[in-house]
């Protein structure tokens, strides 16, 4: 598999503070590679450096393309979307409003294309139909992610970066929620992913990297990595399973 994502060299932080000081990683089109580590790691951060959110030195490339100069939303339409840790919906708004608002990089798009995708998304999260027409902020906790995420899917992303998608979430809402994830591969969407429940992240990943205090500490398939004594010892607790 080719690259989609390259990051190369990236630096970033606030202020004099530097959070990462030159970090490289890549995701394989067609792949889940997840980022696990501790609070404080840099995680987040490092999302919105390759969102543009947050400035940064070193290269961002996706698809071959250099996409470091650019602003967010030109980044939105080359293909890159993040949901973000606070899900960030239009709380006010009906579930089929906010959909409808996650096409608007291809509002100008004349063809039938997005209600194609509205359809699809639908199919993939039927909850979401059963209650399209329900505010956004009285829906559960796991029906904010997946409309968060289905919403993400309206702008026809190439790589869907999620930051912490089960924070908050049940135990068996977690479950759920990242067993759609990893149907969307299928789809050929490939997914960076932030997560603090390192052993859920490693399920369903194809690629992993470590990171601490801003830097890359370890990185490797994810069923090695899960394997990994240090990983068990330092996020996983002591069993393996």
């Amino acid at each position: 598999m080719t690259a989609l994502l390259e990051v190369n060299n990236l630096s970033t932080g606030y202020g004099k503070a530097e959070v990462i000081p030159g970090l490289s990683l890549e995701v394989k089109a067609g792949s889940i590679v997840t980022v696990i580590g501790p609070n404080g790691a840099g995680k987040t951060t490092l999302l919105n450096a390759i969102m543009g959110l947050q400035p940064s030195k070193g290269a961002v490339t996706l698809g071959g393309r250099d996409i470091s100069a650019t602003p967010v939303e030109e980044r939105l339409v080359a293909g890159l979307c993040l949901v973000a840790e606070k899900r960030e919906l239009f709380g006010q708004m009906s579930v089929a409003d906010n959909m409808v608002l996650g096409g608007y990089s291809r509002r100008k798009v004349r063809d039938d294309s997005r209600e194609r995708d509205l359809e699809e998304a639908y199919r993939q999260f039927p909850r979401l139909l059963e209650r399209r027409h329900q505010v956004a902020n009285t829906l559960s906790g796991g029906e904010r992610q997946m409309l968060a995420i289905a919403r993400a899917l309206m702008s026809r992303p190439k790589l869907l970066m999620l930051d912490e998608p089960s924070l908050g979430l049940a135990p068996l809402i977690v479950k759920e929620v990242l067993e759609k994830v990893s149907q969307l591969r299928d789809t050929g969407v490939s997914i960076l992913i932030v997560e603090q429940n390192a052993r859920a992240a490693l399920q369903i990943a194809d690629y992993g990297y470590v990171l601490e205090s801003g830097t890359v500490a370890m990185e490797g398939p994810a069923a090695e990595l899960a394997g990994d004594r240090h990983i068990i010892e330092t996020y996983l607790g002591a069993r393996k399973h």
